[in-house]
């Protein structure tokens, strides 16, 4: 009896473990067949990038005074653009997360819209808002004197605007999905609101916070629509690395390929140095 009452344990123990051996018996092939599609139309367009770049000239061409700045430029409004949407960014997805009152749902479709808007589109809506005879562009010049577009912070705000909603997001569903009970506990403990959102609730979502900033990054370097539209495209001010291959391809269709290589470097490696170290790989074998 002792012995039929552990093997039926023992039964029950190994129908409530997970099958370790689920994950070696292959994929089916109405996944696999289009999972390989998709993943060849992904990969491909790099590939032929890579093929075709002119290898012999690249280091010439970095050499390049124009495009020096053009590559430092990205890089400097890209990283301002992600401090600025973390700065407005953060406070906006804990609203969106946390408070309930009318209008919320409008409110995040109109934060999320940038995402599914044609950038030029939001060019234009920039101009229109920030332009020297916009709604608010209008005031910042009189009363101010400041100028945002065709200027280097036009870029930045051009960017902001395209890439702020890929941070929101990330850390409204990371805010969403974080325990509360830690939180409740340090209030109950005496704690302000600012020291539980600095100490408890910052900590619980930082890798999505990181990815979503990593995001942000990313979209606000290859941003051009919004970009063209609203600050221009003059070497030296405005002119990021989206916006000199686009000048590039008119002219030296190779050097357009050598620049669009230069900027796939810059993201890919950024990108892959994050992900190693912060967010972490995939699980392992």
């Amino acid at each position: 009896m002792t012995g039929f009452r552990m093997g039926a344990a023992g039964r029950s123990a190994r129908r409530a473990q997970p099958r370790s051996d689920s994950s070696r018996r292959g994929a089916p092939l109405f996944i696999l067949a289009p999972a390989a599609i998709g993943l060849a139309f992904l990969v491909l367009p790099l590939v032929a990038l890579l093929v075709r770049a002119p290898w012999r000239g690249l280091p010439e061409l970095l050499a390049d005074s124009q495009v020096l700045t053009a590559l430092r430029l990205s890089l400097e409004c890209a990283t301002a653009a992600t401090i600025a949407s973390l700065i407005m960014g953060v406070p906006l997805a804990w609203v969106l997360a946390r408070l309930r009152f009318p209008g919320l749902g409008l409110i995040r479709a109109l934060v999320t819209l940038p995402l599914v808007l044609p950038p030029v589109v939001g060019g234009l809506a920039l101009l229109l808002a920030f332009g020297r005879n916009g709604m608010i562009g209008r005031y910042l010049d009189d009363w101010f004197g400041i100028t945002l577009p065709f200027t280097t912070a036009g870029v930045i705000v051009a960017e902001t605007f395209v890439a702020m909603p890929f941070l929101v997001i990330t850390v409204e569903g990371a805010l969403r999905s974080a325990d509360l009970g830690l939180e409740e506990a340090a209030t109950t403990l005496g704690a302000s609101r600012l020291t539980v959102f600095r100490r408890i609730t910052l900590p619980l979502i930082g890798p999505s916070l990181l990815a979503g900033a990593v995001l942000c990054w990313a979209r606000a370097l290859g941003e051009f629509g919004a970009t063209i539209t609203f600050a221009g495209n003059f070497p030296g001010t405005t002119q990021t690395m989206p916006l000199a291959v686009y000048n590039a391809l008119e002219s030296d269709p190779e050097a357009a390929v050598a620049l669009s290589l230069v900027l796939l470097v810059v993201a890919v490696a950024i990108l892959a140095a994050l992900r190693d170290r912060w967010l972490g790989g995939g699980p392992g074998p």
